[in-house]
């Protein structure tokens, strides 16, 4: 029996989720610890405002997963069931259909046919979801996959920045925020990379970059207006 491939874009869905809560949790409350601390308030006003932002962005991060992605869902279900009808309608003029899609992509004209009927006595409405509409296993929609991803990876990212807060003196705290977080941020580009099979660099340097901006920002309206940024 021969061995299955690996490819990684069956990380996709999962992988897009769960990097995009990290990033989030680390830069959104890494930014705002940053920018209370900046404005001179005192250790128990950062540590309220970071778990404040770590526990609203999780719940924005898992409802915003799972309204989208369920829209996805929604979208990829009414093709389906479009796709569906159409077949019990006129099973021929969808082998047509599917035949014209496999001439498309590089088979002649007899060959397309072969393959198109054998597929479609196999699973009609399967491979016209997967060949037709793009629709497939490995990347359909998972609202709820997506928003506990999110969610998590969220709260696992925000709490990095938190204990820096914890484990410094009070004139410290935006100093180690700011490197523990640019720190967590290197290594979630590297992560992400190495799961994802794309060049180290550019997904270190692109988390890292933004992140520092965000800081930096917040950072720099925390001292010149001396307010409690959110």
């Amino acid at each position: 029996m021969p061995q299955e491939s690996f490819h990684r874009t069956q990380h996709i869905g999962w992988l897009r989720a769960a990097v995009l809560g990290a990033n989030d949790g680390i830069v959104s409350t890494a930014s705002l610890l940053v920018g209370v601390a900046a404005a001179e308030a005192g250790r128990s006003g950062v540590l309220i405002a970071g778990v404040a932002g770590l526990v609203a962005g999780a719940m924005s991060m898992a409802a915003g997963e799972y309204v989208s992605v369920s829209s996805q869902a929604d979208t990829e279900k009414a093709d389906l069931s479009r796709e569906k009808a159409e077949l019990e309608q006129d099973h021929e003029k969808e082998v047509i259909e599917l035949k014209h899609i496999y001439q498309k992509r590089g088979l002649d004209a007899e060959l397309a046919g072969q393959v198109a009927v054998q597929l479609m006595e196999h699973d009609a409405l399967g491979t016209h979801a997967r060949d037709e509409l793009g629709i497939s296993e490995v990347l359909s929609a998972r609202p709820l996959q997506a928003a506990l991803a999110s969610a998590g990876t969220f709260s696992a990212g925000a709490l990095l920045p938190l204990l820096a807060v914890l484990l410094v003196s009070e004139n410290m705290i935006a100093t180690a925020v700011s490197v523990v977080s640019l720190l967590s941020l290197a290594g979630l580009g590297v992560l992400s990379a190495r799961i994802g099979g794309a060049p180290v660099w550019t997904a270190t340097g692109r988390v890292v970059f933004w992140g520092a901006l965000a800081m930096g920002m917040t950072a720099a309206i925390g001292h010149w207006f001396g307010a409690v940024v959110v």
